[in-house]
C-alpha cells in the first residue's frame, strides 16, 4: 500500500503542477498596494461638452429647463426630410437667450423653425461657484421624417 500511496502522491503532485489554475485577475492587474493603482489614473486634456469646457468649480454650462421642439413648416409637411442645423445658444447670466446659426438647414424654412424653437428655450444660467456667469452651448437639431 505504501507503493500505491507514493504513486498517488506523485500523480496528485504532477496534476497540481501541470494543470493550469484558472486566472481570476486580469493580466497586468497585479496591484497589491494603493500606490500601485496610481499608474491607472488617466489625466485627460480639457474636455468639451457641446463646446463648453469643463472647468473646476464651474457648472458645465447653462442648464435647459424647457426645450420645446421645432415644428415642421406647413410648406414641407408630407415631404421626406433628413436635414439638420447647428446653432450656438448664448445664455446671459440673467438667463436671456440669443441664438446664432452655425450651420443652416438645406431648407430655409427648417432653419427658421429651429431658430424660433431655440428662442423659446429657457435656461438656468451657467454658474461659476455661486455666481451666475454668461455661458453658451452648441445644439444640433435633426429634422427627420419618413
Amino acid at each position: 500500500m505504501s507503493r500505491f500511496r507514493r504513486r498517488l502522491v506523485i500523480y496528485i503532485g504532477l496534476t497540481v503542477l501541470l494543470v493550469p489554475a484558472p486566472a481570476f485577475a486580469v493580466v497586468g492587474d497585479d496591484a497589491t498596494h494603493e500606490s500601485d493603482h496610481q499608474e491607472d489614473v488617466l489625466e485627460l486634456p480639457e474636455v468639451h461638452v457641446h463646446g463648453v469646457p469643463l472647468n473646476k468649480n464651474q457648472q458645465l454650462g447653462p442648464v435647459a429647463k424647457n426645450t420645446p421642439w421645432p415644428a415642421v413648416p406647413p410648406s414641407l409637411e408630407g415631404t421626406a426630410l433628413d436635414d439638420w442645423m447647428k446653432a450656438r445658444v448664448l445664455v446671459t447670466k440673467d438667463a436671456k437667450v440669443t441664438v446664432v446659426v452655425l450651420e443652416p438647414c438645406k431648407h430655409r424654412e427648417l432653419t427658421v423653425s429651429g431658430v424660433a424653437a431655440l428662442k423659446r428655450w429657457t435656461f438656468d444660467p451657467q454658474m461659476k461657484g455661486d455666481d451666475p456667469v454668461d455661458g453658451e452651448l452648441t445644439v444640433r437639431i435633426h429634422f427627420h421624417t419618413r
